[in-house]
């Protein structure tokens, strides 16, 4: 047994760097692996390293906060079911159980605990999206939990380096792409294996045999580090609403939000109660996007650990659309968990106005689709596959919103020649949607503008799960509303923002995500910035004469 060598402050800062470099080569090596194209070429993921008392100590910078949040509490679940004394070398938990995990079955969270000369001494966890794991048509109007898909509760995918054949067997038969879908189960398991043997060559390298010390340092000199920013903050409580376009109807959230000395909290009560379809959300969820918004804001500088995330709570009233109960549906939960850091800006907006942006699109503009490969159709030979695309970020008090930017998922955006090869559709247009950002002194960022069309004659099914289509992205202080989003067919149909629709052969599919709002009177924009807009053709002529009137004539000298 090694002798632990005592750990000074330098030590530990050179410590806390390997660890950022182990967690973001475990990440690596889940993205380069995986099948599923969101996850490969986007990097819908989540990695990150646990003490064995199950605290976050380090996330992967790749990954997003809705993954990386509740994973942050998904740890803590397992060794409820598996207390570390029950744990073995070679041991790997698996589970998609939305209330446990990242909020819907489509996403598989792995834990694997991490051995040092028969010790435990970490604990490594990952997660990520998979395409297709059965049930019903994905998105297509699910109604409870049970029709989304294999359910999976914590269980031991690899007991002492062996895997479960027959629990891989099950997972195999529960989807339409088998291969892919065990595929991807492979690469989580290697994600983590490739952390723990990082981790394992970093301790010998710095001769100790207990992350003990170093976990207490992280977590603590974070958590101060949180709440010295946060007593800065004006104290108070304030309150915004944000109503979404929902499915049969609106969909009012409410949120209060405290600032003490003691930390923020946001209390959810009179948000929707739980609705029939299915973008209920679980509550971890919830406290995932909840917490990354105040993170925006009070932490930006801050890693994200245990600690850092304890002075952020949440409350959410059991059986309410953003603390849904099981059995409820929830495959489609980020169309309301997205739109929750609009409505926390919006309660800060109120404190520290010069801190906080406008608006934006929210939810990601995914354009999921499935059909034949072939033509006439073989029952056999069919493909599910899904590309990201985003809408405009709202402005910012000192610049305008980014375009085409998955804020707050961070999901990038997914190259349409993949999506083309592993389809049979072909993408005609992919362009930022022009006058699509809110006017204002800071513009809000563009949305997309993009025209599909299969390749073979046959029809193709689009999954909708769109939000921002009836109530766009509000402008603040005089700053006007980014474009409303637009599915349409090329022969003239409308289609609604969430559902399950068939393209029929010949037909386009036109997708024009929304733009971000705007903040500032228009009139005071800088004429620079107009002309710069106009020479990208970011804005159209007509649209920068009416809105910002005699600056664009002195743009034009």
């Amino acid at each position: 047994m090694i002798q632990t060598v005592p750990l000074g402050l330098i030590d530990k800062q050179i410590l806390w760097n390997r660890l950022i470099a182990v967690v973001e080569e475990q990440a690596q090596t889940l993205q380069r692996t995986a099948f599923s194209t969101i996850v490969r070429e986007s990097g819908d993921l989540a990695a990150g390293v646990f003490d064995v008392r199950g605290r976050m100590l380090a996330q992967a910078v790749t990954g997003t906060p809705g993954h990386i949040n509740s994973m942050a509490l998904a740890v803590g679940h397992v060794l409820e079911r598996y207390p570390a004394e029950a744990m073995r070398p070679g041991d790997v938990f698996i589970h998609n159980d939305p209330w446990m995990g990242t909020g819907h079955t489509n996403d598989f969270s792995v834990t694997t605990p991490c051995f040092r000369d028969g010790k435990l001494v970490a604990i490594f966890a990952c997660n990520s999206h998979l395409m297709d794991i059965g049930g019903v048509p994905r998105m297509s109007g699910s109604i409870d939990v049970f029709m989304e898909g294999l359910y999976l509760p914590i269980l031991r995918i690899v007991e002492a380096g062996v895997v479960n054949e027959t629990l891989m067997e099950l997972i195999r038969a529960n989807t339409r792409l088998p291969v892919e879908t065990e595929g991807d189960v492979y690469s989580l398991i290697a994600c983590n294996d490739v952390g723990c043997e990082r981790l394992v060559e970093t301790m010998a390298e710095f001769g100790i045999d207990d992350l003990g010390p170093v976990a207490d340092h992280i977590i603590d000199t974070s958590r101060a580090a949180v709440l010295a920013n946060i007593r800065a903050l004006p104290k108070g409580t304030w309150s915004s609403t944000l109503t979404l376009d929902g499915f049969d109807g609106p969909l009012a959230l409410k949120a209060a939000l405290t600032i003490s000395d003691g930390g923020i909290h946001v209390d959810y009560a009179g948000s929707a109660g739980m609705v029939k379809q299915n973008f209920n959300v679980p509550l971890c969820y919830t406290i995932a996007y909840t917490s990354y918004a105040l993170g925006c804001i009070v932490a930006r500088d801050i890693p994200n650990n245990a600690g850092s995330l304890e002075p952020r709570t949440v409350a959410a009233p059991p059986g309410s659309v953003v603390n849904a109960l099981k059995p409820a549906a929830v495959v489609a939960r980020h169309l309301v968990g997205l739109m929750l850091p609009d409505l926390v800006f919006g309660c800060l907006r109120q404190a520290i106005p010069d801190r906080v942006p406008a608006e934006g699109a929210g939810v990601l503009w995914g354009i999921n689709i499935s059909g034949p490969r072939v033509s006439p159709p073989r029952h056999d030979d069919s493909f599910v596959v899904g590309i990201v695309t985003t809408g405009g970020m709202g402005a910012l008090p000192l610049r305008d919103g980014l375009s085409a930017t998955g804020f707050p998922s961070g999901v990038r955006g997914g190259p349409v020649e993949i999506y083309e090869s592993m389809s049979t559709v072909i993408v005609w247009r992919k362009q930022y949607r022009q006058d699509s950002g809110g006017a204002g002194r800071q513009r809000g960022g563009l949305g997309q503008d993009i025209e599909i069309e299969n390749g073979i004659p046959e029809p193709f099914e689009l999954a909708c799960s769109y939000e921002r289509l009836i109530h766009p992205a509000a402008g603040f202080d005089g700053g006007l509303a980014g474009a409303p989003g637009v599915v349409a067919r090329s022969d003239g149909k409308s289609l609604p923002g969430k559902g399950r629709f068939p393209i029929p052969p010949g037909i386009r599919l036109h997708i024009r995500s929304p733009g971000g709002g705007g903040i500032g009177d228009p009139r005071h924009r800088d004429p620079a910035a107009v002309a710069a807009d106009l020479a990208n053709e970011l804005i159209s002529p007509e649209a920068a004469h009416s809105l910002y009137g005699l600056a664009t004539d002195r743009a034009a000298v």
